[in-house]
């Protein structure tokens, strides 16, 4: 066992005293010592019940012969930090906790590892984490919340973005606005629809590092505390046959999370989490891999944000097992892989069930091809990303107006300057530039509430909540801050979309591009120290998922 090296012999006497100091007993230092790796806290309705379900994960640790050790990870709720300086946190915070699970793993050299978390940047980062300490490993990510219902309609969190756009134009009055704020969140997990948390959650199911289920039951529901515990029994079957995070995540198991998440209509923030996991892991995806599979799989739950489906209702179908026992009657999921359950995708497979028909079937799916498109074109030319999900248009062409950060984007929807036909850039939020990427959901719901969701385009080096749809390109890379295109766009230039030819263009003649990218000056970091600082100097770019040094470059 890894933990003898802390636990066993005459030298590592001091080592057991500390540990007899935290109560332990021989018996339990004779057994496979498990860390826990939490992100519990009272900042985020995702989490606030992860202590309970960490709980569940000891018990089931126990019951199996091992002895759990727990401890925490930071965390940030997107929501509250959205829409003003501390959405610049979040994307930085992926890399603080994979740094965190690193250190504490090596420093204490557990036999195993399970994570119990949730939300936007926590999954993937704890993903980051265990790629690189690399022992056994499992997941159980904290469910969703269930919608909220206002006046008979169903609610979440984009609800309460959208219904600012909705107020500011009219469509709704104070008092609305308020029950609205009231009902549309209304308890624990993460976010009803599928948004980043809950499509990082997926991807961790469909990449095989969780139990079946664990991407979809919601959080309320006591299923999940009986998954935690059976998550707990779990890992000790992973240390004893010696299953690892790299024996499980490789470029087949990736390309089957991308797959599930076309076809799902998942946060566009899967594309920088995705490839970040796969540079931990080794594995050489590239973004146009992301279009590739997009166009080879249907579209086939209509999920919110942009339709009407929830998580709680995917579940109900069956969850992720059954979307994907779906793809692979066509082929499009690789089933010889090995999966923390310790049997291979097809043959867990074998035991879903698609009940109802919330999962379309191929020859009835809601468009012939996934929801995320990768455009290149003079504005974008290592790369752009939207998700067609919901959207009506694949073709827009408008006047830029352009704003160096999303504060006097906000400020000009909200004094009615952006109208239809606009193409709102809005520049220098990437990850160096920003720094941390952040995400344009306050603005986007703006726009969908006032109705101009798809008369309006908006274009950013930054990114989007996975609660935005419409006309909306992001991660434009070179972004503005490495002197990307985006940073010489004008006031009045013509911008089109093609997402057809998958093509994002400023319709000027190449040689005036050249000419004003020659004069482009670079601007001042934001930050001269700390944390987001270290982030800009350091952070590559979003066409190869935004991670820290060089190690992407390769890929």
């Amino acid at each position: 066992m890894i933990s003898e090296i802390v636990t066993k012999g005459v030298q590592r006497t001091p080592h057991r005293s500390l540990f007899k100091a935290l109560g332990l007993i021989d018996e339990e230092l004779n057994r496979p010592i498990i860390g826990i790796a939490n992100s519990w806290n009272e900042l985020i309705p995702g989490h606030v019940h992860l202590n309970r379900l960490a709980e569940a994960v000891k018990s089931g640790v126990r019951m199996a012969g091992g002895t759990p050790l727990e401890f925490n990870t930071i965390g940030i709720c997107d929501g509250i930090a959205m829409g003003h300086e501390g959405m610049r946190s979040p994307l930085i915070s992926r890399e603080i906790i994979a740094d965190s699970i690193e250190v504490v793993a090596r420093a204490h050299a557990f036999d195993g590892m399970v994570f119990v978390c949730s939300c936007d940047k926590i999954e993937p980062g704890m993903v980051m984490g265990a790629l690189r300490v690399n022992i056994p490993s499992i997941f159980i990510t904290g469910g969703p919340m269930l919608c909220g219902v206002w006046r008979g309609k169903r609610m979440s969190l984009d609800s309460a973005f959208e219904s600012v756009g909705a107020y500011l134009s009219g469509k709704i009055n104070e008092n609305e606005l308020k029950e609205v704020e009231e009902y549309a969140c209304p308890g624990i997990g993460s976010c009803a629809g599928l948004y980043t948390a809950n499509t990082m959650a997926c991807m961790i199911e469909a990449m095989g590092l969780s139990l079946p289920g664990s991407g979809t039951i919601p959080a309320v529901d006591a299923r999940r505390i009986r998954l935690a515990k059976k998550t707990g029994m779990q890992i000790m079957e992973l240390v004893k046959k010696n299953i690892k995070p790299k024996d499980i995540v490789n470029e087949w198991s990736i390309r089957n999370a991308i797959t599930v998440d076309v076809a799902l209509g998942g946060s566009t923030n899967a594309v920088l989490h995705l490839m970040a996991i796969a540079n931990e892991a080794e594995v050489p995806i590239s973004l146009r891999a992301f279009d590739e599979i997009s166009r080879k799989t249907p579209h086939l739950v209509d999920m919110m944000p942009a339709g009407r489906t929830a998580v709680e209702d995917l579940d109900k179908a069956g969850g992720i097992p059954a979307v994907m026992k779906r793809l692979s009657e066509k082929g499009l999921i690789h089933k010889d892989l090995i999966t923390v359950t310790g049997k291979t995708v097809g043959e867990n497979l074998a035991a879903a069930e698609i009940i109802g028909d919330t999962i379309r079937t191929f020859e009835n799916p809601i468009r012939p091809t996934g929801a995320l498109a990768v455009l290149f074109g003079n504005l974008a030319p290592d790369g752009a990303v939207i998700k067609t999900a919901g959207l009506k248009k694949t073709y827009f062409e408008g006047e830029a107006v352009v704003f160096d950060c999303e504060e006097d984007g906000i400020a000009a929807v909200s004094q009615g300057r952006i109208k239809a036909g606009h193409a709102v850039v809005i520049r220098y939020e990437g990850p160096k530039g920003g720094p941390g990427m952040r995400e344009m959901l306050s603005l986007t719901s703006m726009l969908v509430g006032m109705g101009l969701g798809e008369d309006v385009a908006l274009l950013t080096d930054g990114r989007f909540s996975g609660a935005t749809h419409g006309m909306m390109v992001g991660h434009i890379s070179p972004e503005a801050a490495e002197g990307g295109p985006i940073a010489v766009v004008q006031d009045g230039d013509r911008i089109r979309i093609d997402i057809e030819n998958r093509r994002l263009d400023l319709l000027l003649e190449n040689e005036e591009i050249k000419r004003r990218l020659a004069n482009w000056k670079s601007i001042k970091p934001k930050y001269d120290r700390g944390a987001f600082y270290r982030y800009s100097m350091s952070v590559t770019s979003a066409s190869t998922g935004a991670v820290l040094g060089s190690k992407a470059d390769k890929h």
